[in-house]
């Protein structure tokens, strides 16, 4: 069971939240706090396993209150669930102490798998096991932040964008087949999951437009490769 202590002003979406976590995905116990405030509360006596933040709330802000966590605390995982996806807003949130930003609205699914990759991220770090950043063209990739800078404006990557883009990484310049991306990103390969590469494909190309050098090429009956 992974706990996870939810800081959210709006009510409404506490609940879809904590009812996506709970009863949709399963696994989890969310606890909820209306501000940052309350969350510091709620971290000393509940010592969940994650935490997952808006930023804007009366009282304590999402930032004020990471800040405050760190000075404690500098392993616990914080996501900020946000509308506010700015480049200053991602530069704040990561320069208070947050892992990862994930741009409302999102699914129980997307946040499932933001967690499940942070709280993997974690570990191997405690581990000793080296991180993903990735260089494309003028871009970084930064794997475990879901995180694609270097453009107009910084990208948060959804879990199988990122996904597939490592996976095209690491054969930089090399044919990786369909299969293997669909297997390993859907667990099998059939005509939807197939389609549905297709369109992350597509959005992939669209996020590195802005470096021409940068090439995402689909090779008919044989595979996707990126160049730069």
């Amino acid at each position: 069971m992974i706990k996870v202590l939810l800081v959210e002003d709006d009510p409404n979406m506490s609940y879809i939240i904590r009812s996506g976590l709970e009863d949709i995905i399963g696994g989890y116990e969310v606890v909820a706090a209306e501000n940052g405030a309350g969350g510091l509360e709620l971290l000393a006596s509940e010592m969940p396993d994650i935490i997952v933040s808006d930023i804007e709330m009366p009282g304590m802000d999402g930032y004020s209150m990471v800040r405050a966590i760190r000075l404690k605390d500098e392993k616990i995982p914080v996501i900020f669930a946000t509308a506010r996806v700015k480049p200053s807003d991602v530069s704040s949130g990561y320069d208070s102490g947050a892992d990862m930003y994930i741009k409302k609205p999102f699914t129980p699914e997307e946040l499932d798998g933001h967690i499940r990759s942070l709280l993997r991220l974690k570990g191997e770090i405690a581990a000793g096991t080296k991180t993903h950043t990735y260089i494309i063209g003028s871009y970084t990739f930064q794997y475990e932040h879901y995180t694609l800078t270097g453009g107009t404006e910084p990208r948060i990557l959804t879990a199988r964008e990122a996904e597939i883009l490592k996976m095209l990484c690491e054969r930089k310049g090399d044919v990786v087949s369909r299969e293997a991306i669909l297997n390993r990103i859907w667990d099998h390969a059939d005509f939807y999951t197939s389609r549905s590469l297709d369109v992350f494909i597509s959005k992939l190309r669209d996020y590195l437009k802005d470096d021409k050098s940068v090439t995402i090429k689909v090779m008919k009956g044989v595979g996707i490769i990126l160049n730069d």
